[in-house]
């Protein structure tokens, strides 16, 4: 005989109501966090409304914030997963002495998603379309924050004629996860996985409702959304590619560079104790060997800040905006804007 017991018919008919009931349940909790992430978003972009522009770049749009006057054009390029808000501490400031362009790559921010693949060289040339388009000519002086510096590398790489300058905000480096050690490079494994989570979760307002998305209602409306999340995924996972892409574009030339790092000794919460000190000493040798992409170039610790040198201490990176746009104006004898 075997020793497999059926659960008697009236057991069976509980357990398939639980189990619809259940379903239910989770169907309604689903569409209530669907309404209230969307409901949400709505909100946060009526009270917040989109500065700029709206651009299209061939089937799909492409959001450019453009303040200020003067050539050469400043464009800055956000890190992984970030928009174009992520400047908006140095941008009003820089405005007062050139002409200077956020953005928001394609997926992020209020900009459509992409067919395309996230490399830094889709980005580029994603970007060479939207200036074009956007009537915003040439020269530039590209500013890039952490991965953004591979973007504005390939872009100086692929369209040298328009680049005159550029400045590289704590950047990625094409080696950095040869030169990391092994475990923070287990680490990445990890936050490809946090990401991830929040792509899944967005469109039900889990992220949202969990705080993940913070305080500020302008960061929200701009980035607290599922395609921005989806992105900010894409780039993450071609984030080698678009390293390899970075390594083979080469030397600068001349071109005046600032290339701006981290205070080594800021406190990092996010990685283990043991891991701070040989990962900060590699990436500041790895920013020491940005500053030799070009003969023209500066290098520069922002002490007392972190990653994100352009909300730590804004200060610093308009000082080198300002610096790197000085020089191109002697170089090419361009007129300052008038006051």
């Amino acid at each position: 005989m075997s020793d497999i017991s059926i659960p008697p018919a009236p057991l069976r008919r509980w357990l398939r109501i639980i189990v619809r009931l259940l379903l239910v349940l989770i169907l309604l909790i689903a569409a209530a966090g669907f309404l209230y992430e969307n409901i949400s978003e709505a909100r946060d972009r009526r009270f917040n409304p989109m500065p700029g522009q709206i651009v299209d770049v061939g089937g799909y749009k492409m959001h450019i914030d453009c303040t200020g006057q003067g050539t050469p054009t400043v464009i800055l390029d956000s890190g992984l997963g970030d928009s174009y808000i992520s400047w908006r501490k140095v941008q009003p400031q820089i405005a007062q002495f050139a002409r200077v362009c956020s953005y928001d790559r394609a997926g992020l921010g209020y900009s459509d998603s992409s067919p395309r693949p996230r490399t830094s060289k889709d980005i580029a040339d994603e970007l060479h379309v939207l200036l074009h388009n956007a009537g915003i000519s040439p020269p530039y002086v590209l500013v890039g924050h952490s991965t953004g510096g591979y973007d504005v590398r390939l872009y100086a790489s692929l369209y040298r004629g328009e680049v005159a300058g550029m400045v590289l905000v704590d950047s990625s480096h094409p080696e950095q996860q040869k030169r990391f050690p092994a475990a923070l490079n287990d680490l990445d494994a990890s936050w490809v996985r946090q990401q991830e989570f929040l792509e899944f979760t967005m469109p039900f307002g889990i992220p949202r409702f969990l705080g993940f998305c913070g305080n500020d209602a302008k960061v929200r409306a701009a980035e607290c959304n599922f395609h921005s999340a989806r992105a900010g995924v894409a780039e993450l996972k071609a984030f080698s590619e678009s390293a390899t892409q970075t390594a083979a574009t080469g030397s600068l030339g001349d071109i005046p560079l600032a290339v701006l790092s981290h205070d080594p000794d800021k406190p990092q919460p996010d990685l283990p104790d043991d891991l701070v000190k040989p990962a900060n000493d590699a990436w500041q040798q790895m920013q020491e060997d940005l500053s030799h992409l070009s003969t023209a170039s500066t290098h520069g610790i922002a002490k007392s800040s972190g990653h994100y040198i352009q909300l730590d201490r804004p200060e610093v990176v308009i000082e080198a905006v300002r610096g790197v746009v000085e020089q191109a104006r002697q170089s090419a004898s361009l007129p300052a804007p008038k006051p």
